[in-house]
């Protein structure tokens, strides 16, 4: 009832787990699919190995979570190695991030020399807490978001997913040039901001970086709008990433548009068992409500 085909490649269910979470090594990206998700996404990959920035990297808000990790990972070679040992029949998704479209493009040609061969690459051409990486929001304009999927998709023909942000204005341009520059999915998208937290006992902002983006359920209407938007201006399948906890959450994303639902933060409001879950509920609204299967309400709020 829920199964999707999406890259080639049969998913059990919509879920996807979110870049960034759960996501470090090969054994926690196990343990996701082995808790129901349909795909799962590797945490994003530069060229070189990082330690991301300084503790606290994440704070509980009243509506969500700020998080400011900057992009700890071994770096593309031990990631490969890392990840190509990925078994299990569900997807996988490796998420790469680099400081400009030469920095993406030899990225993508590292997995592709490689011989590891992932369902897709998820391209994070945003970030709003990491200086260096991806585009601000004054620089994410369709031009540079053409440029860096054209340079990717010219080492590489791994499916290309681009990630965008509904912090950047702009986003039905952004993922049209996307999609005209030879993208084969978008994921709307990553977390806004940057935000802060303050302590007032300490008069200093509560993460290390000072600055974080926020995720969980204050995001959803806004990133659900993005999705709405991006729907009707391009063909290509969009995965919407943004406050999902519940199934009613996915199932209002594939009314949007969406093809796929990726999870972060509902994995801290309901465990990693959030994908089973979700994937359970959108099946029991479906049965319910009288529809065979997720296809039939794809985009149904356009109509």
């Amino acid at each position: 009832m829920i199964e999707i085909k999406l890259f080639g490649k049969r998913w059990k269910n919509p879920t996807v787990l979110a870049s960034g979470v759960l996501s470090t090594t090969l054994k926690s990206l196990e343990r996701v699919a082995e808790e129901g998700a349909g795909a799962v996404t590797t945490k994003s990959l530069t060229i070189e190995e990082r330690k991301g920035h300084q503790g606290p990297n994440i704070v509980e808000v009243e509506c969500g979570l700020l998080n400011a990790m900057g992009y700890p990972n071994p770096g593309i070679d031990e990631g490969i190695k890392e990840f190509s040992n990925w078994k299990r029949e569900e997807p996988l998704i490796i998420s790469i991030a680099g400081k400009d479209k030469e920095e993406f493009a030899r990225l993508a040609e590292k997995i592709e020399e490689s011989g590891f061969r992932p369902t897709a690459i998820e391209a994070a051409i945003s970030c709003p807490h990491t200086p260096g990486y991806g585009l601000m929001a004054d620089q994410s304009g369709p031009d540079s978001v053409s440029k860096i999927t054209r340079a990717i998709k010219e080492k590489t023909k791994i499916p290309l997913i681009i990630k965008l942000s509904p912090s950047a204005p702009g986003e039905v341009a952004a993922a049209k040039a996307a999609e005209e520059a030879g993208a084969d999915a978008i994921n709307m998208g990553n977390t806004i901001g940057p935000g802060m937290k303050i302590d007032i006992e300490r008069k200093k902002p509560i993460l290390g970086f000072g600055r974080g983006g926020l995720s969980g359920p204050a995001i959803k209407p806004i990133t659900m709008r993005c999705v709405y938007d991006i729907y009707d201006a391009v063909d290509i399948p969009i995965i919407a990433t943004g406050g999902v906890v519940t199934g009613e959450d996915a199932i209002e994303y594939v009314m949007a548009g969406a093809s796929a639902i990726g999870i972060g933060t509902g994995a801290y409001y309901r465990t990693p068992k959030v994908f089973k879950k979700v994937a359970s509920e959108m099946s029991e609204w479906l049965m319910e409500h009288g529809y065979k299967n997720v296809e039939e309400i794809r985009g149904a709020a356009h109509e």
